[in-house]
């Protein structure tokens, strides 16, 4: 089969690799009906030593499964599924608060998926987090099959983001960053009741997306102008900030737009040192993120707002692409010519 594997810097190309095999008594073998590049991959693509060979760093798919270990209880063979990048037990206390991306039991990156830009994978810990989908691809179409695959990383993490920073009717909200994962902060952020979303973007593309999903404005300064203009818009400081990006500059934006007593929701994977929590203590601030809860999420919530068309995080992947196109696929998300490139299997 065809997997994708690192060459060089800003160089991704594939090989024929043997398929996966079933090794543990939970495990699933999926054929991969759709995948596509996540923001998070593009760190690992543009690494100056990245080693070539390496594996991609592809997390997020939907498909059907193929094979499945003696203890799996839950799917059969022919079943639809969402295959998160998160792989929760559903059994841990972390798991019963609805933190099931960073499950007790599976600890580290043993809870997180990779090499999932391929024709198959062995999804691991598959009992209880994959998410069955009713009926078959041929059901529904393209613009469905792409929610669904937002399901298994970027809207789950942007709802993370307004859950884990409480956002309720009626709040004021800003979002930093305006990939795949703000623009669903701007979706979850409506979902649960926001009078006001502020999206923090300086792409026209991106503004667009974000107020057809429900922003209700755009700012596109920065730094201490960007924190005076979103307080001028809003009428003071806002109730909620959700970091979307990853940097140190996101999280400074996000703790200056909020007013004293105000929470933030951090979801970009952090690539800045440590940050002092005591930087944080004249405000009250609230501070809490991480890895998303996408198997709750979607069971309890996601899946069927997407089935019932409340929401249509599908709108991020702005091109497609084959397999055999995997290097154009990152390199348009890396120039910004694509918001999420979505790969479609034959």
């Amino acid at each position: 089969m065809k997997s994708a594997v690192y060459g060089k810097a800003g160089q991704i190309g594939l090989v024929e690799v043997e398929r996966p095999q079933i090794k543990e008594a939970d495990d699933v073998i999926i054929r991969i009906v759709r995948t596509c590049v996540c923001g998070t991959d593009l760190w690992t693509y543009r690494n100056p030593n990245i080693k070539e060979g390496r594996l991609n760093s592809g997390h997020e798919a939907i498909g059907i499964v193929e094979e499945i270990g003696e203890a799996i209880t839950t799917v059969k063979p022919g079943d639809f599924v969402i295959a998160p990048f998160t792989h929760g037990c559903g059994e841990c206390d972390a798991c019963h608060d609805g933190f099931d991306g960073t499950c007790d039991r599976h600890l580290g990156n043993s809870n997180w998926s990779t090499g999932v830009q391929a024709e198959y994978i062995r999804f691991h810990y598959a009992n209880w987090s994959l998410v069955k989908i009713p009926g078959q691809p041929s059901d529904y179409t393209e613009a469905m099959l792409k929610s669904f695959l937002s399901l298994a990383d970027v809207m789950p993490t942007g709802y993370h983001a307004a859950r884990v920073a409480n956002v309720q009717k009626g709040d004021k909200v800003v979002v930093i960053g305006d990939g795949a994962v703000g623009q669903c902060a701007v979706i979850a952020a409506k979902m649960r009741g926001a009078s006001q979303i502020v999206l923090m973007s300086r792409h026209q593309d991106r503004q667009q997306m974000a107020l057809e999903s429900g922003a209700t404005a755009v700012v596109a300064e920065r730094g201490e102008e960007g924190i005076a203009k979103v307080r001028e818009i809003l009428g003071g400081g806002a109730d909620a900030a959700l970091e979307c990006v990853g940097t140190e500059a996101a999280v400074e934006q996000a703790l200056g737009v909020l007013h004293n007593g105000g929470r933030m929701g951090f979801v970009g994977v952090p690539h800045y040192n440590n940050r002092a929590l005591g930087s944080t203590f004249a405000q009250n601030i609230s501070v809490a993120g991480g890895a998303a809860s996408v198997t709750t999420y979607d069971k309890q919530v996601l899946l069927k707002a997407v089935l019932d068309g409340d929401i249509n995080p599908g709108r991020v992947f702005t091109n497609s692409y084959s397999l055999d196109d995997i290097n154009q696929a990152y390199k348009d998300m890396d120039e910004r010519k694509s918001i999420k490139s979505i790969i479609v299997m034959e």
